[in-house]
Formats: C-alpha cells, sequence, structure tokens
C-alpha cells in the first residue's frame, strides 16, 4: 500500500525541489577571460565581504550574511582555520564556530556565493597564522618551501576540505555556492627568503590544487607569478593603482583583500579608514576593468580563546561596515550599499562595452565604457586634493576632491564617491551599564601558585624556547631556579632578555619587576633590582601574547627568555626548573566543574598578581549584544561559562593613554538566563570591582 502525502507537505517538498532547481542552474558553471568571472555563461562583476566563521558564532551567522546582502554583496569571503580543525594530528574538529559546513550552507541559503580561501597557511592575524603547532614538531620540516614533510601535510589537509566541500556539495560545480577556491596566502611575500625551492614551491601548489578537481577557478593573492590556470590577485587599500594586473591576458583583474580598516595590536590605536576612501579606490579599481572586490573585513569579529597573533587584541577590525558584535557601522555600510547599486545598474555595459579613457585636466580624467550609440557608462576621477569642475560631453560636472562620480548613462551622476548622502543616518555607538560587579561579596578568588624550582620536574641546564616546550598549550611558561651560593648578591640588578612578549620576576614568591615587548619590538629586557641569598628560589612568568602569524620560516620562530643575567653573572646556562601553563588552567577552574576543584577564597581589598577571579551574574534583558567592561584590570584572560572570550591587556597604553580595547564580547548565544559563570586570570593587579556588565547599542 503506498501512503500519499498531505497536500501541505507536497507542496512544499515540490517548492524545495524547484528551489534547489533553480539555484543550480545559476550556479551551474564557473569559468574565466580577461574581462571577468563567467558564471553560467554571463560576465559577472563581483562585490564579496570577508566574514570569518570561527571569528562570530553560528547564531550570529545569518544576520551577519543578510546584513551583507543588503549590503549589496554577492560573495561571503573566508579563510579555512588549520590548526582550529586538527589541534591534534589526525583528530578533526568541525563542531560550533568550527561547522564550516553549516555557514557555507547558510551563505547559499541566503543565495550568495562563496570564495574559499583553503591556505592552509592563511596569516589573518590568526595565531600561528593558521598552522597547527604540532607541525613544528616534524623532523625535517620546512614550512611553506619545497620540503616534502610539509607539502605531505598541506596537501593532505587542504583534500580534507575540498573532500568535505565535496561531500556537501558545495562547490559550484555541484550545484553548491562556492565559485572560487584560494591555495597559499601572499607568498609574494615571502617567496624569495626561500630561492629556488620557493618558485618550486608555488608551482607545485598550483598543481596540487588543480589536481583536487573542485570545478571551479583557483586563486592565488599577491603572487604575481601564480602558474597557469591560477588567477593572480592583489591585496591592499588601492589596488586601483596598485595592480600590476593579471599575469596573462586571459585572467580577471581580482581584488581579494580591500582592507576596511586594518588589524589593531595592544598598544596602538585603531586605524580609521574613511568610507569615501574605500569607496573612491573600489571605483577606481572597476573602473580600470576590476570585476571582482572583496572586502577585507566585512565584519571582522572577536578572536576568542587564545586564537589572536602576537600582540593582536580581541576584537579584529572592529571598524569593518558591520562591528565586531555584527552591526551596521554606518557611514560605511551604507555608503558601499549605493556604491554597488550604482556600479551594477551599468555593469552589462561596464563588462561588454569598449573602454576609452579620456583627459579632462591635469589630475581629471574620464573612464567611458560605450556598448552602442545608445549604452554609455562613465567614470569621471579627480585624483586632485581639490574641488574641480570638468566638462564631459559638454556638460559641467563638479569633482570633490579625490573622488570619482560615477553615470551609469554617461550624463547623470548618481554615486560620487565623496559625498556620503548616508553621513546624517551615522550614529554613534554606545555602550549602557547593565549591572555592577562593585561589591567585594560578588566576588571569590583564588590565588596561582608561583611554583619553585623543587615543585618543576621539567629540567635542563639551558633555557628553553617557549613555543616548542608549550606547544601553544597555554600563553605561560615558568622559568625556576635556585640561588645556591653562600656569598650573598645584595641590590644588585637582574637582567633578562626576552622574547616572550611579557614577563613577571619573582623572588621567593615576591613580585620584584614586570617588563613587555611591543608589536613592532618585541624583543625586550627586564632589569630589577634583587638581594639573593642561598638556597632562594628566582621564578620568571614568561608569557606569549599570541603565536607568530608572518614572515619566512615560521617553523624557527622562538619566544621565551634569552639569557638571565645578575650581578654580571650569566645564569643562562644552569639547572633550570620548568612549569608549562598555569594550575588554574590545569584544573580548567574557569568552568563549573573545575572550579570545585579548588578552594576558593573571599576578595580582599589588597589585590595581588596571578590571581584568579570568579563571579555568577545573570544575562540581561533584549537582545542587544554584551559586552564586559574590563578597564578596571590589568592583563589576563576572560572566561564566560568556560567559554573564553579573548586576551585583555588594559595596562598597556596607546600614546594618548588609553587601552586599545576596553569591552570584551560576549555571544548571547553562550549566555544562561541566570547563573552565568565569570573568571577571570589576572596577571597584574587590576580591580575587579570596577568591571561592569554593558549592552551595545548605535543611538
Amino acid at each position: 500500500m503506498m501512503l500519499k502525502p498531505s497536500s501541505c507537505f507536497y507542496y512544499s517538498s515540490l517548492l524545495l525541489l524547484l528551489t534547489a532547481a533553480a539555484f543550480v542552474t545559476v550556479l551551474a558553471t564557473v569559468t574565466y577571460d580577461g574581462r571577468s568571472l563567467i558564471i553560467d555563461g554571463q560576465h559577472r562583476i563581483l562585490f564579496s565581504g570577508s566574514i570569518h566563521y570561527p571569528r562570530s558564532t553560528p547564531e550570529m551567522w545569518p544576520d551577519l550574511i543578510t546584513k551583507a546582502k543588503e549590503g549589496g554583496l554577492d560573495v561571503i569571503q573566508t579563510y579555512v582555520f588549520w590548526n582550529l580543525h586538527e589541534p591534534q594530528q589526525g583528530q578533526y574538529n568541525f563542531s560550533g564556530r568550527r561547522d564550516l559546513v553549516r555557514f557555507i550552507k547558510e551563505i547559499q541559503a541566503q543565495g550568495l556565493y562563496v570564495t574559499l580561501r583553503i591556505g592552509p597557511y592563511i596569516e589573518s592575524e590568526w595565531t600561528y597564522g593558521g598552522l597547527p603547532l604540532w607541525l613544528h614538531d616534524i623532523p625535517g620540516i620546512t614550512f611553506r618551501t619545497d620540503n616534502n614533510q610539509y607539502k605531505f601535510h598541506m596537501q593532505r589537509f587542504a583534500a580534507k576540505i575540498v573532500n568535505l566541500m565535496k561531500s556537501a556539495n558545495l562547490y559550484a560545480s555541484q550545484g553548491g555556492p562556492i565559485i572560487l577556491s584560494q591555495i597559499e596566502n601572499e607568498y609574494g611575500n615571502v617567496e624569495k627568503a626561500y630561492h629556488e625551492q620557493g618558485s618550486s614551491y608555488i608551482r607545485w601548489a598550483a598543481q596540487m590544487a588543480v589536481g583536487l578537481h573542485t570545478g571551479v577557478p583557483w586563486i592565488m593573492c599577491k603572487q604575481d607569478d601564480a602558474p597557469d590556470p591560477m588567477i593572480n590577485a592583489c591585496n591592499g587599500m588601492r589596488c586601483g593603482k596598485t595592480f600590476k594586473g593579471p599575469n596573462s591576458p586571459n585572467k580577471p583583474s581580482l581584488w581579494t583583500e580591500n582592507w576596511t580598516s586594518f588589524y589593531q595590536a595592544f598598544g596602538e590605536k585603531p586605524y580609521l579608514r574613511s568610507a569615501e576612501d574605500i569607496a573612491y579606490n573600489v571605483a577606481l579599481f572597476i573602473a580600470k576593468k576590476g570585476s571582482y572586490v572583496n572586502y577585507y573585513m566585512y565584519h571582522g569579529g572577536t578572536n576568542f580563546d587564545r586564537t589572536a597573533s602576537a600582540y593582536i587584541i580581541t576584537a579584529y577590525y572592529d571598524e569593518a561596515p558591520l562591528d565586531e558584535y555584527g552591526l551596521v557601522r554606518q557611514p560605511k555600510w551604507g555608503h558601499l550599499k549605493e556604491l554597488h547599486a550604482a556600479i551594477k545598474s551599468c555593469s552589462d555595459t561596464l563588462l561588454n562595452g569598449t573602454q576609452s579613457i579620456i583627459t579632462l585636466g591635469s589630475q581629471q580624467q574620464a573612464y567611458v565604457f560605450r556598448r552602442s550609440s545608445k549604452e554609455c557608462a562613465a567614470f569621471l576621477e579627480n585624483s586632485g586634493g581639490k574641488e574641480s569642475t570638468v566638462k564631459f560631453e559638454n556638460i559641467p560636472y563638479v569633482l570633490p576632491p579625490r573622488s570619482i562620480s560615477i553615470l551609469p548613462d554617461c550624463k547623470k551622476v548618481t554615486f560620487n564617491s565623496g559625498k556620503v548622502s548616508t553621513q546624517n543616518n551615522a550614529r554613534v555607538r554606545a555602550m549602557i551599564p547593565q549591572l555592577k560587579f562593585n561589591t567585594a561579596e560578588r566576588w571569590k578568588v583564588y590565588t596561582e601558585a608561583i611554583p619553585n624550582f623543587d615543585d618543576t620536574t621539567l629540567r635542563a641546564n639551558k633555557l628553553l624556547d617557549q613555543i616548542s616546550t608549550v606547544k601553544d598549550t597555554s600563553d605561560y611558561l615558568w622559568y625556576t631556579f635556585r640561588f645556591n651560593d653562600k656569598a650573598p648578591i645584595v641590590q644588585s640588578l637582574l637582567s633578562v632578555l626576552s622574547q616572550g612578549h611579557v614577563l613577571h620576576a619573582f623572588i621567593n614568591g615576591v613580585l620584584v619587576g614586570s617588563a613587555h615587548g611591543t608589536h613592532d619590538s618585541r624583543s625586550f629586557v627586564t632589569e630589577c633590582k634583587v638581594n639573593l641569598t642561598n638556597g632562594m628560589n628566582v621564578s620568571l612568568l614568561s608569557a606569549t601574547v599570541g603565536m607568530p602569524a608572518s614572515g619566512a620560516y615560521l617553523e624557527s620562530k622562538v619566544a621565551g627568555l634569552r639569557s638571565v643575567k645578575v650581578q654580571g653573572r650569566d645564569f643562562t646556562n644552569q639547572a633550570w626548573g620548568y612549569q608549562v601553563g598555569l594550575q588554574g588552567e590545569k584544573l580548567q577552574i574557569y568552568t563549573d566543574i573545575g572550579s570545585s576543584k579548588v578552594q576558593w577564597g573571599n576578595f580582599q581589598s589588597s589585590v595581588k598578581p596571578l590571581t584568579w577571579y570568579q563571579t555568577t551574574f545573570d544575562a540581561p534583558a533584549g537582545k542587544d549584544p554584551v559586552v564586559l567592561n574590563l578597564g578596571s584590570m590589568g592583563k589576563g584572560e576572560a572566561w564566560v561559562n568556560g567559554q573564553g572570550i579573548g586576551r585583555y591587556w588594559l595596562s598597556f597604553h596607546t600614546e594618548n593613554g588609553d587601552p586599545s580595547q576596553t569591552w570584551y564580547h560576549i555571544p548571547r548565544s553562550i549566555l544562561k538566563s541566570t547563573g552565568n559563570l565569570l573568571v577571570l586570570f589576572e596577571e597584574e593587579t587590576g580591580n575587579p570591582l570596577e568591571i561592569t556588565l554593558d549592552t551595545v547599542i548605535y543611538k
């Protein structure tokens, strides 16, 4: 007997099948020529935006993608984060924020395309450039060059991701949204350092990628010598001026990273790039026959846990069109939306017309595209610093300084990059306090033990490299030794050279000095006056603030202490004891279960370094983003309900005397309505009584 489905189910299923069929038709093939990408036989001008799935949460993804689509984007671009997916060799994780397939399917559901930048080296201000730390320990390995060990693992992971995409039918050749793939990342920056092996490696990488048979084109960014059929693409803020162009007349002009601001390091101010500057450079790139522009970042998001690279703050590209919390940032979002609409209104003419360039003045010119006597589009550029009036086809046009006017019909200006009509709609972001943690009774404390030499089990007669020793399991490594000399050292200078990036020095458990490096100067010296007598313990806590992420020979990068001297005596090569990480980390006292494993004490008015703080709170009402105002703290890490919300470093000020980041994002999806566990590890002497829980609005 055959069961007849209900009419509701039948028609719903039919609608889904028809929708899927239509989608497959649209995304049947992706090719390219010297003008643009060709999707299902149609040349396309495409606007793209970078949104990285692990820098937000699955609950945030639909809204982020919706706002990107509303902003006029056609494509979402993301890296693939190798060390997030394979933290241990052969052990994969694609759950939660790592769920790449779910992220791409959400993009597909909203009718947008995807550019998948597999790398698998990505840089991206992500710890170790996205490479898993276990690669570091493979004998004879050299990263990103013609090295068999590296190539084996790189190819294995690239194939893993490609096969994962194929199994979910996500390539355009399968009816999915992925129209481009990228292998390697900005290799042109380091290629010369590897000499001939660099050139042979990039040829191998291209051949290997093409051999994975994705059915869509491959790209290499900042790679002028990208081998055919790889498309070489531009990264930077002004690719309309700086890009040398495709390395073959049969390749289109693509811009894979148009930086909407720039990454920010602790101790540095945010880079503020105007909407006018972004729009001007996009319009110029399109006027010069560019056909694909990706905004890096369109939404930066949050470097949760310890995922940020060396010295990089927890907020990532907060000045993007969608801010760290996914809220629309005006006027960038609106101005770029208008730009996209203006260009798309004449895209057929731009793609199929004949280009001519007409001089209108010493710093003014017109880029004109004519398809027929009736179809014409023009970009009028004023590259000068003053307003200029020009005549184009006997009509006067006033051009603001350093701007481009778009005339989709060669007559009427529908957009000028220097005139921001959305400026009046720009609102100011405000943090609204919802809860104060201002009573001692709210807090419990646990003091991290400072290890003595006798407490350690890992020993060496030298200073160990922190990266090799810790293996990215913690930011912290204790270096300890016992002073064995009957002759005391009084009022002498302890001098420690470190590449840490932070050092705290203790003598018999008492803090005697601290110091740190900077993003641009990572080696530093800690100097402090000490008195040493026989049997005293010297305990030096070295802290990294993220792993290095860039440069040639990344596997050879080191961190930690390089030399230790007291009163001219060198203690570098002697018996050292080591402790990897903190006891609180090993016990995971930032979780509900781990918290019960230690005896928490009451908060005291005098705060001490290396203290864990614990409290609970209820989630604020509503749907506005939630943040912690940690402006009263020093340096450390924060967790909510066992989830790391990132590193904080309020004591490292910019030249203006302000912290680089004060508010720290708590995604609403990790919150319960009541009883949320907040745990902080404070290295210095911050005051938790001034912390507030805020919500974020634009007003």
